[in-house]
């Protein structure tokens, strides 16, 4: 992991951070000059306004916390469905004749290595789409290899105990692959940030009547606000962020060892 690249979701909410404080300043001085001109009517009908607006940060939040929360958890049930699909394969190899066994398992050995590093080069993706373009020609030999051992006289026999395990372990590479390309549209993360900055200009306008700045509810509501939106980043990317999905990637790497 780059320190630059862990660092990206605490730069973006503290951005959001500082700019929503802004925001706020902003909109208490534009209600301060609107109850100079128009003491009465300052506050007319904003209580409306501000509760639908409110409303609708609160439930997009809600949203996308909920859909990264869910995708986190998709990724790592994954990890634990390709170290299965893996070790299934791996075991039925023991059916084959011994010469094609061997150089399977060496084959197996060199696949899991490129599976693993292709993930661990992430967020470096060049070099992580070179190594996923390896591990799927790793996945070509594999497969030649044993549809050849299954066409000799002895491996006849097992040929729809050994194939079949292999075109899963093959299909969830694929699956994990889209898994880690899904996320929202990039608009949903723009209307997050700018609805942030709108409620915040409507809290500060409401904040106009108090004669001094309340820090405690400005502060609060940016830093809370802020944390809120670091949590989803970091869930929706996490192999770039503080929040991480590598520990799943034990059990692949406890597969790798048993494979020695």
């Amino acid at each position: 992991m780059k320190f630059g690249d862990a660092l990206l979701s605490l730069i973006l909410a503290a951005s959001l951070c500082i700019g929503m404080l802004l925001v706020l300043e902003l909109g208490r001085r534009l209600g301060k000059r609107r109850l100079a001109r128009d003491p009465e009517g300052a506050r007319a009908g904003l209580g409306a306004v501000e509760g639908s607006v409110f409303g609708l940060l609160g439930l997009l939040i809600a949203f996308t916390f909920g859909g990264a929360a869910g995708r986190f958890d998709q990724r790592r049930d994954l990890i634990v469905q390709e170290a299965n699909a893996i070790s299934t394969a791996w075991a039925r190899l023991d059916m084959l004749p011994s010469q094609p066994r061997e150089t399977l398992r060496d084959l197996f050995r060199r696949y899991l290595d490129s599976r693993l590093a292709a993930y661990r080069l992430i967020p470096d993706l060049e070099s992580a789409k070179q190594e996923l373009a390896r591990s799927l020609e790793l996945q070509g030999e594999i497969w030649n290899a044993a549809t050849a051992a299954c066409k000799t006289e002895e491996g006849r026999a097992v040929t729809m105990l050994v194939l079949p395990p292999l075109n899963e372990m093959f299909d969830i590479v694929t699956t994990r692959t889209r898994a880690m390309a899904h996320h929202p549209p990039m608009i949903v993360f723009g209307m997050l940030f700018g609805l942030s900055l709108g409620c915040s200009i409507l809290a500060g306008y409401g904040m106009a009547s108090g004669r001094e700045r309340s820090w405690t509810h400005m502060v609060g509501f940016a830093v809370i606000t802020a944390v809120a939106v670091y949590v989803i980043l970091d869930l929706e990317f996490p192999r770039r962020g503080l929040i991480r999905v590598d520990a799943a990637d034990q059990v692949l790497i406890e597969l790798h060892e048993s494979m020695k």
